[in-house]
């Protein structure tokens, strides 16, 4: 994509989202899939999406333990494997280099970037426990509970975690960079997934999560639907 067009519509998503406003962009600017530009704030949320799903992953099978049904062990280990690459290594590190300093710098939020900064490490420590308990080969009960234990604790922070996120940190985002420095963000998160998992990146880690659900039959989305 040309890079003055892609810095300028940008800075216009960058300024309707401190303004409130929303608006269509010409066509020219959307049409043609290599065309396509994703903001910082929409990548970030949109890789949240990606880690709720695995966060209903690990609900599943830890209701499964509760009730001492049987689950396949690679759903666990393959999702571990997505948080650890995909959300610890790439996502949380975005947050921690190119976030997490500017609202410091600026003052603002800071105690909630500090909570975040935390449970960061905290998910990481909880991470090493489930990939230790499956590697193990859970051949007990008490390799079950405690696996069941360690997805209960991972659920239960991050989705606070992720939803302060959207809802506070996120649309802040505006009041701590310029609409340059937005422009330039985009560009560094793009580079950095690029870096780490070749052209596919978040389009790539999607159906890998799909194929987990499908192995734990929560893929289809109408069976969630209230009868």
């Amino acid at each position: 994509m040309n890079r003055d067009i892609d810095g300028s519509r940008r800075a216009m998503l960058w300024l309707a989202s401190g303004l409130g406003v929303s608006f269509t962009l010409p066509r020219p600017l959307l049409a043609g899939k290599e065309e396509e530009e994703v903001t910082p704030a929409e990548d970030l949320m949109r890789e949240h999406g990606l880690l709720k799903r695995i966060l209903l992953i690990y609900d599943e099978v830890g209701r499964r333990i509760a009730r001492q049904k049987d689950f396949p062990p690679e759903a666990v280990i393959n999702s571990a494997k997505i948080i650890r690459s995909f959300i610890e290594q790439y996502h949380e590190k975005l947050e921690e280099d190119y976030l997490f300093p500017r609202f410091r710098k600026h003052n603002l939020l800071v105690d909630l970037v500090e909570v975040l900064q935390q449970q960061h490490e905290a998910g990481r420590r909880v991470t090493n426990q489930v990939l230790v308990v499956c590697g193990a080969g859970l051949k007990s009960n008490e390799d079950k509970r405690k696996l069941g234990q360690a997805l209960h604790q991972f659920v239960r922070m991050y989705a606070p975690h992720e939803a302060r996120e959207d809802t506070v940190l996120f649309p802040a985002l505006h009041k701590v960079v310029s609409r340059h420095e937005y422009a330039a963000l985009g560009e560094d998160f793009e580079k950095r997934e690029h870096q780490l998992f070749g052209k596919e990146g978040f389009e790539g880690m999607v159906p890998r999560v799909a194929e987990i659900e499908k192995q734990l039959g929560i893929y289809e989305l109408g069976q969630f639907t209230p009868r």
